[in-house]
């Protein structure tokens, strides 16, 4: 069994709608205060506050604030775990101070448990969702690749739109083919693989320049918000706001199926992927104050994020782990797959205007990111000039940090009754 992902479209009632507004107002309102009692309980008196501590606190919460009472209290707990993951994610160094969240900008709230807070009348194909708390029955439309038993629901308001991300867990099933294939990422070529084929750049970012620039200019010409000098946004720049961020969301709604599309492709066909290790976020960081190549800087890494080379390498990584595949990521400082020669292994640097890959030792030619992805094929396979005879090794696996979840803080508390006395229960 795994865990997959299925979002929907959600068409809520003018009534509905007013529901789901008011409970997002609530769960924000939720997430202030959280963050406010761990910071003032810090400050003030010295004293760190938990999860645990939070949740405990939720039930003479909800007598204080009556409208909290109508709410699923596995939503309310959700949300003040989402506070908990800023924290968390705060002192491991991964993010920055937890901040108050606007109500205009808060993305939703969560229902951990399918038994109690929703239910989902489909069979992965549109259907209505049941929020047993607002009372409400939502269509949806949507289409699940694969369906199984609905495990969590998380409500999102995003772009004026309502859409609801069930997880479900599922018997997943990809078809994979037999072969091997080494993959080369880029700007001017999206994906370079061993046997030749090139895939190129859509640039869709690019291609719709022109028009958000446009909109954009438009809309810096109407009166734009300012609360701390409480001025309200016009109608028109509200309209203009909109356009603008119709755009933008049709160039990543874009970019998100082309990645997909890619990713199948590849996965149908191989069964072994083997590419370089990637540091996108340092690859793409902000250029120096001061630089003299600013603006080459700024440009390369627009060119670099609008292919999304991050979302296809881990499409491509899931959809293996799917079908029972196997993906390898070649250390790219040990192997330097764009300066080795597929051939004899002769190692040489390159600048990135020299496109063609052209060995002085033993004479082979080919294109820069074809080589590099047979380099890196090689190198997966054991049979890298650079060191045949050895077994191939691969990088170990990412150590995800996890900020703990609801299931290891289920799996805490039972670990805390065992161990807690049974006179100290009562």
């Amino acid at each position: 069994m795994m865990t997959r992902r299925v979002t929907f479209r959600l068409y809520p009632s003018k009534a509905q709608m007013a529901k789901l507004f008011e409970a997002r107002r609530l769960h924000a309102y939720l997430f202030n205060a959280c963050v406010e009692h761990r910071k003032t309980s810090y400050q003030k008196f010295g004293k760190s506050i938990n999860y645990l501590t939070q949740q405990a606190a939720l039930v003479p919460f909800k007598d204080c604030w009556n409208e909290y009472k109508a709410l699923n209290h596995g939503s309310l707990q959700a949300t003040v775990k989402r506070v908990d993951f800023a924290f968390v994610r705060f002192f491991k160094g991964l993010g920055g101070y937890p901040r108050f969240q606007s109500i205009r900008r808060y993305s939703g709230w969560t229902y951990p448990d399918a038994r109690q807070g929703f239910k989902v009348h489909s069979t992965g194909v549109n259907g209505y969702l049941e929020l047993k708390d607002l009372g409400c029955q939502i269509q949806m439309r949507g289409k699940a690749r694969q369906w199984g038993t609905p495990s969590t629901c998380t409500i999102v308001y995003r772009n004026s739109k309502w859409y609801a991300s069930i997880t479900v867990n599922c018997e997943v099933f990809r078809e994979t083919g037999a072969g091997a294939v080494g993959l080369d990422f880029g700007c001017l070529t999206a994906v370079a693989t061993s046997d030749g084929t090139m895939v190129e750049n859509p640039r869709f970012l690019a291609s719709m320049k022109t028009r958000i620039s446009k909109a954009s200019r438009i809309k810096r010409r109407k009166i734009k918000p300012d609360f701390k000098k409480k001025i309200k946004a016009s109608k028109r720049w509200k309209k203009a706001n909109k356009k603008v961020s119709n755009l933008q969301r049709k160039v990543a709604s874009q970019r998100q199926d082309w990645v997909h599309k890619v990713a199948a492709e590849i996965v149908s066909s191989n069964s072994l992927v083997a590419t370089e290790k990637l540091n996108i976020k340092g690859m793409t960081r902000k250029p120096k104050k001061g630089s003299k190549r600013k603006r080459q800087k700024t440009g390369r890494n627009r060119s670099m994020l609008d292919v999304g080379m991050g979302a296809l390498r881990l499409a491509i990584e899931y959809k293996l782990a799917e079908a029972g595949g196997i993906f390898m990521e070649v250390p790219t400082q040990k192997v330097k797959p764009s300066q080795t020669c597929p051939n004899c292994g002769h190692q040489e640097k390159k600048t990135l205007d020299q496109r063609t890959h052209q060995c002085k030792e033993c004479g082979y030619t080919d294109d820069r990111d074809v080589a590099a992805a047979k380099v890196m094929l090689s190198w997966a396979l054991g049979t890298n000039v650079l060191n045949r005879g050895e077994e191939s090794s691969t990088s170990s696996p990412t150590v995800r940090k996890d900020c703990g979840g609801m299931k290891q803080l289920a799996s805490l508390k039972r670990q805390k009754l065992q161990v807690q006395p049974p006179g100290d229960l009562e």
